[in-house]
């Protein structure tokens, strides 16, 4: 009877949360992820899961998959006419939940690592999940008074800044740092500020005066 290879997996998976979240996917080598989690063998990481991609697949769907699950049960609560602050905080709730975990905080300084990424959502990553890309591009419609250009660049924006502050708040709480909001009024926080993001209104080009000019030859210092 062959042996069961979910323990190593799971600590291979365990590992690579931890040391993707503090240096990032693509500056841990494989060894350093078998070693830590006590296997000799180097390929092992490609043994169970075919590459560095494929365990950071892994990681982002194990996480990723119950939080789309989550919004799609919470929308469905909603129901039809949901504003936006009730989409973002869809959005935001689930997120936030990893925030109680360890694994869950390492998950959330992952993701937010991967943000060269975020302008793809449309193009079914995996950790996105259909909720998600069914939220965004509703979202993505509003407010109809703004440039359709401008309300797709303010959603990557809100995916950008929703990401941060998840990761940032899990590096205070994971280093025991006090935190100045408590659960409920950082998500609710959290929500505002994105819903501030999609729908500012758009005042216009910015003062001349505060745009760069080029130096004339008599300012420019030499030394």
């Amino acid at each position: 009877m062959p042996r069961d290879s979910t323990p190593t997996k799971e600590r291979l998976l365990r590992e690579a949360e931890r040391l993707f979240a503090r240096r990032g996917p693509y500056r841990v080598t494989l060894r350093e992820i078998t070693d830590a989690a006590g296997q000799r063998n180097v390929s092992a990481v490609n043994y169970h899961f075919g590459s560095r991609e494929g365990l950071l697949e892994a990681i982002l769907m194990r996480h990723g998959d119950p939080t789309d699950a989550a919004r799609g049960e919470l929308r469905a609560r909603l129901g039809a006419g949901s504003t936006t602050r009730d989409l973002v905080a869809v959005l935001v709730v689930p997120y936030a939940a990893h925030l109680a975990t360890p694994e869950g905080r390492d998950y959330l300084r992952i993701v937010a690592g991967l943000s060269p990424l975020f302008s793809d959502w449309r193009a079914d990553a995996v950790g996105t999940g259909p909720h998600l890309v069914d939220i965004l591009t509703t979202l993505e419609g509003r407010p109809t008074e703004l440039p359709a250009a401008v309300r797709r660049e303010r959603v990557v924006e809100m995916i950008m800044l929703m990401t941060a502050a998840m990761s940032s708040r899990a590096r205070q709480l994971e280093s025991r740092r006090p935190v100045e909001l408590d659960d409920e009024t950082f998500e609710a926080n959290l929500t505002d500020v994105l819903v501030g993001v999609l729908e500012a209104p758009l005042l216009g080009p910015l003062p001349t005066a505060l745009r760069a000019q080029e130096p004339s030859v008599g300012s420019v210092v030499t030394g």
